[in-house]
């Protein structure tokens, strides 16, 4: 599969309110993410998940966001300063291969990928990353578009993230997309 990165305009459109009538952020993460968490979001776009994971932290916790386009991450910063969200946000530019995630080692409460892993050259990298920031126990929401990635390749990103030190712990529903919610063993 060829690994292309969503153009940085697309992310005017995933951000965009009509979106939530297709997928509601809140029912997505709501069940994971609670006050005073530390919360990863690796290819978080403008921030459509952004903005609710935020919310859900509280002041206490705060939200990792690493994008490799500088676009996104301006889009998401508007976005999270006009929700008077943006001190529990860090935006981060990260290099293409690397989350750079170095100084989060063994604290991430809880990963969202979302239609993101399919864009990477190297999600088993991407995977070994995610593992070393999170602590023992953390959970990890993969969810990847059932129209650009098919089953044999999100069972190959699954596949991949036991390697990487995660187990399967439960096949949410996600519409219109194949998704999985890991744990770090």
């Amino acid at each position: 599969m060829a690994h292309r990165v969503c153009p940085w305009w697309l992310g005017y459109f995933l951000a965009s309110p009509l979106r939530r009538l297709l997928l509601e952020p809140g029912k997505v993460v709501q069940p994971f993410v609670h006050e005073g968490m530390t919360v990863l979001e690796p290819g978080p776009g403008m921030g459509f998940f952004t903005v609710e994971l935020a919310r859900l932290v509280g002041a206490s916790g705060r939200v990792v966001a690493g994008d490799i386009q500088p676009k996104m991450l301006a889009g998401l910063k508007r976005r999270v300063a006009k929700a008077g969200l943006l001190a529990r946000v860090e935006a981060r530019l990260v290099a293409p291969g690397s989350l750079g995630l170095t100084d989060l080692k063994g604290i991430v409460d809880f990963t969202l990928a979302f239609a993101v892993v399919h864009e990477l050259p190297d999600a088993g990298r991407f995977f070994a990353e995610v593992a070393q920031a999170s602590k023992p126990g953390a959970e990890f929401l993969l969810v990847e578009p059932a129209g650009h990635v098919k089953e044999a390749e999100f069972q190959a990103e699954l596949k991949a993230a036991v390697q990487a030190g995660f187990s399967l712990a439960d096949r949410p529903s996600v519409r219109r997309s194949h998704a999985a919610l890991l744990k770090k063993t």
